[in-house]
Order: C-alpha cells, then structure tokens, then sequence
C-alpha cells in the first residue's frame, strides 16, 4: 500500500480535485497518503479515532504540518471550508451500521465549502464468488498469509480472518489469527448515502489510474460533489413547510 505504484496515481487524482484548497481525510492513520499529498502542495488536516496511529503520525510530520483531531469520523469536527474530504481503502466499511455510514456523509458535507468534493475508495462486495450453501470464500492464498470473508448477507457483515504462519512467529505456535469486521455497502446503496447528504455522483472509477468502472470490477473510487451546503438545515426547512 505504501509503494509508487499505489501512491503516486491516488496522490493525482486527490491533488486535482483538491485544487487550490486543503483537504481533509477522514480516518487518516498514520498519513500514508496525506503525507504525500502534503509533500505535494496540498493542505492537509484529518481526523483519526486511534491515538495510536496518531501517535505514529506524529513520528513523521509535526501537529503544526499536518494537523488531527482525535475522534470518530462521523461527529469529530476539524474545521470547514474544505475544498476536499477523502476517505480510503475501504475504511468506510469500518462503520459497522448504515445509520452510522450515512453520518459520515453528513459529517463530510459539514467540512466542505458549496461544491467541494468527497472522495471513497471502496470495494465491491463479491458475493457472486459465494458459493451456494456455504458462508465464506478464500480471498487470497500466498506463502505464509491466507485471507477468508465469512459473510452475513442478512445484515451485509463480512468479517476478514487473516491467517499468518511460519516458523518465523514469534508466538511458537507458527500461525497467528486476526479479524475485521466490516459493513460491506453496494456502490448503488452509497450513491443513496451521498443524496441524503446532499451530494450528487460526478465521478466513478475502478481505480486511481481512472480505469473504467464495470460490472467487473471489484473496487472503486467514487467522487461526490456537495450541491448543497447544509442538508440538515434544508431537511428542517422542507418539514417546516
């Protein structure tokens, strides 16, 4: 995640849209991509729930470079004005109730000034790769890692079990599980989020290299733009007439 080859189209595509303005990333870890997009002109700022990734962040770039507020991204508040909110690899998906994903749509619409944009990088979920009567497909298969989704289509759950062996693990026992749950939302359901919170979809790709969207792929990157500025504040309005 950290190579060139990832990095450099997603710190284009986010510099572009940024424009002249700062940017804002939600759930902004250890600054994987805010850092270079920093290093490219951009002002950046973000807000993060984990101190310990804070903490990390803060080993690499000062408060005064790249300031963050700690908190949940869908009430934590870090300004406005912004001409740029993202939020990437997946990282929506965290949010494990719609309630709570429809929230960060209306948290990014506080952040943005009329017209900004927000950007998500998502996958798409593959359930036509679960096979019927069984509850979890392998992901991925290499030396030393394997990755199974296990699936609760009734609710749209899917929990990553990453599996590392080798003699190398240090725990003796020559493997090591970990799990994340996840909220997994079809691209159609996320247009739907952005509309209560009063965006509308200007763009979607595959990737970062902009490859075209399809029925095949199984990521992309959507970029919404605000058209209106305070939904909360028109959706009173609308019932007071």
């Amino acid at each position: 995640m950290f190579s060139p080859e990832v990095l450099a189209p997603t710190v284009e595509v986010l510099s572009k849209l940024a424009g002249d303005g700062p940017a804002i990333e939600f759930a902004i870890g250890t600054g994987r991509v805010a850092i270079p997009l920093s290093e490219a002109g951009v002002q950046v700022s973000g807000i993060e729930l984990s101190h310990a990734m804070i903490s990390r962040l803060r080993e690499k770039v000062g408060e005064d470079h790249i300031p963050v507020v700690q908190g949940n991204m869908t009430e934590a508040t870090a300004g406005d004005n912004f001409s740029l909110a993202f939020l990437v690899f997946n990282t929506i998906a965290n949010l494990l109730t719609q309630d709570e994903q429809v929230r960060c749509f209306q948290n990014a619409a506080r952040h943005l000034a009329s017209g900004g944009r927000f950007v998500i990088e998502l996958w798409v979920p593959q359930l036509r790769s679960l096979p019927p009567g069984h509850g979890g497909t392998v992901e991925v298969s290499d030396p030393g890692y394997l990755l199974v989704d296990t699936y609760d289509v009734l609710h749209q759950h899917v929990i990553s079990h990453h599996v590392r062996f080798g003699p190398e693990l240090s725990d003796g026992r020559g493997a090591r599980i970990g799990r994340t749950p996840h909220r997994y939302i079809w691209p159609s359901e996320l247009d739907l989020m952005a509309r209560l919170a009063g965006f509308e979809l200007e763009s979607r790709w595959a990737d970062w290299d902009r490859r075209e969207f399809s029925a095949e792929s199984r990521s992309h990157v959507s970029v919404y733009r605000l058209t209106l500025r305070d939904p909360d504040r028109a959706a009173e309005d609308e019932q007071a007439k």
